[in-house]
């Protein structure tokens, strides 16, 4: 019999704090009636992640409850991993959820009250943010802000990783949504189906470091930009327009006045200024094609989103 919840936890060098998620989750999974699963997604840890994992197991057996470890053949990161999990999760309802002790445990038996009022997906929002700094903070608001200025739709501020979704959503995601520039908390938010959002306070880290770095928060927005918006490219062909407009204007002002002019336009100062703006505003719309080039080439070649290495289960106890 399948599960009725299955649990999806993405792991990248988390083994310090394993243990402590392990004793969170299975306080409230052994106050719960129902039969979960718990999926380990080891994205390539270079650590003690999975002796970690495979100790849990092993030691932490509950009634009516069954693991799953997955170890991705290398780091394909975060997104990649959530994805993994998801196609391997067989519960009604999959609640993807990080290792690193900021999405806590004790919301779950919030987000599984509200399944069970119809809704298909329960998005977590982020109520406070105790270690962001106010540089990620203003990167965080300014991200929501050009997503919901230059895309269709309109995406919850500090939606979070941490988020359930029901089998028909979790069915959806494994057939589609396959682009290898992933954006899944993006993808849950667009989809339609019956969904709310529960606020939630995130844990302060106790262990490790976040796994998002400015690069790569940088890396995962223009990722998300341009996977649900095409708004760049018309700006950029705006731009160009407004450029030709402006061209063609300065050639008129100085041929009249030329042959109309007191003085004929000395023209260098105007000449270089208006140059330098041009090929910064070219270099500009080049870099935003080629992002477009880019990604575009990165799905035409259809590589795999994450490989497995290693996935075993073991079986509930009861």
């Amino acid at each position: 019999m399948n599960p009725y919840l299955s649990v999806v936890i993405s792991v990248f060098n988390e083994a310090d704090g394993l243990e402590s998620l392990w004793s969170d989750l299975s306080e409230v999974i052994s106050k719960s009636e129902y039969a979960t699963e718990i999926i380990w997604v080891n994205d390539g840890s270079t650590d003690s992640s999975q002796s970690a994992i495979s100790k849990i197991v092993q030691s932490n057996l509950l009634d009516h409850l069954s693991f799953r470890e997955i170890q991705l053949s290398k780091n394909f990161g975060h997104e990649a991993a959530m994805t993994a999990g998801i196609d391997h999760a067989n519960g009604e309802y999959v609640i993807c959820m990080d290792a690193d002790l900021q999405h806590p445990p004790a919301e779950i038996p919030r987000m599984i009250a509200k399944a069970q009022e119809g809704f298909d997906i329960i998005n977590m929002i982020r109520d406070s943010k105790r270690e962001k700094g106010a540089t990620t903070n203003l990167f965080s608001k300014t991200f929501y802000a050009i997503m919901n200025r230059f895309s269709d739709y309109q995406f919850e501020e500090n939606a979070s990783d941490f988020f359930l979704i029901s089998k028909r959503v979790v069915d959806v995601l494994k057939s589609s949504y396959r682009e290898r520039n992933r954006f899944v908390r993006g993808y849950i938010q667009v989809m339609g189906f019956d969904k709310t959002s529960i606020k939630y306070q995130a844990a302060t880290r106790t262990t490790g470091v976040s796994k998002y770095n400015k690069r790569k928060l940088f890396k995962l927005a223009v990722a998300a930009i341009s996977s649900f918006s095409k708004k760049p490219l018309f700006f950029a062909l705006g731009t160009s327009f407004a450029f030709a407009i402006l061209s063609i204007l300065l050639a008129i002002y100085s041929i009249w006045m030329f042959f109309f002019g007191d003085a004929p336009p000395s023209g260098y100062t105007t000449l270089i200024v208006f140059m330098s703006v041009c090929f910064t505003i070219v270099y500009v719309l080049l870099a935003i094609i080629s992002i477009y080039l880019g990604f575009n080439f990165e799905e035409v070649k259809d590589r795999p989103i994450y490989l497995v290495k290693e996935s075993k289960s073991t079986n509930t106890k009861s």
